[in-house]
């Protein structure tokens, strides 16, 4: 895929971002894609740090990971990233993971929506923003990160956690990473052990906050290494988040 209107972020992996096998894992991976979000922000002088003074912010609420291979310690690689489509509130965030030989190695799509941190709702896309984002309009990967995943009615497993003050971001809310570490959680140790995540599919539905009792449910899927999963509040029908995983043999 050639173009020009694009950003890239380097990163040599390191030791406490590798698991058991020195490989990156999927939380890893998702914090590098955010990261390179923030740089690319930075870049354009609209810093995640500068729009939190103004009370404003960037929140997911839904997207996809696709990995073929996970990156070993000290491997270089670069994420490219930019936009391939926005509207007045929101925009669709596209990144390529290739290695030091520009393999891909990856691929991630996300729907982020401009925020105001204090009335907890969308709003305009500054301008300034809009004219500065590298844009091609084309996608990373081919996915409806739109279409409705639906909660888990009947879990095979289920886990228990307590949202603490470092479960949450700048923006007063659950990180989006904590989810994927939950729903994690919750997979069957076998699978964690022997398969890699090949895919993860999430929507970002409602908030959880600080002190609030969650629950991740797992549900087997009729393949043997698909699950589906919800992260919802105990007690109460509040779902906070849903999401597909697909899993791999290393």
């Amino acid at each position: 895929m050639k173009f020009d209107n694009y950003f890239d972020q380097q990163f040599e992996l390191r030791y406490f971002e590798m698991n058991k096998l020195g490989l990156a894992t999927p939380t890893i991976m998702l914090g590098l894609l955010e990261e390179t979000a923030a740089d690319h922000c930075y870049a354009i002088d609209h810093s995640i740090f500068d729009l939190f003074k103004m009370n404003v912010g960037w929140v997911l609420v839904s997207g996809v990971l696709q990995m073929d291979r996970y990156p070993s310690y000290k491997e270089k690689i670069t994420i490219r990233t930019w936009l391939s489509s926005y509207s007045s509130i929101k925009g669709y965030r596209e990144n390529i993971i290739f290695d030091e030989n520009q393999n891909i190695i990856g691929r991630a799509k996300g729907l982020w929506v401009f925020f105001d941190i204090e009335k907890r709702k969308p709003i305009p896309i500054f301008n300034t923003i809009k004219e500065q984002w590298s844009f091609f309009n084309t996608s990373s990967i081919e996915h409806d990160i739109k279409k409705k995943i639906n909660a888990v009615d009947s879990a095979h497993y289920t886990k228990q956690f307590t949202v603490h003050r470092f479960d949450t971001d700048m923006n007063k809310h659950v990180n989006n990473i904590r989810y994927l570490q939950w729903v994690i959680e919750s997979i069957p140790e076998d699978i964690v052990d022997n398969y890699y995540l090949h895919t993860i599919d999430g929507r970002f539905i409602a908030e959880a906050q600080y002190s609030d009792t969650v629950l991740s449910l797992t549900k087997e899927l009729p393949s043997a290494t698909a699950f589906e999963h919800t992260i919802k509040i105990e007690g109460s029908d509040k779902i906070c988040a849903t999401a597909h995983t697909h899993w791999k043999t290393y």
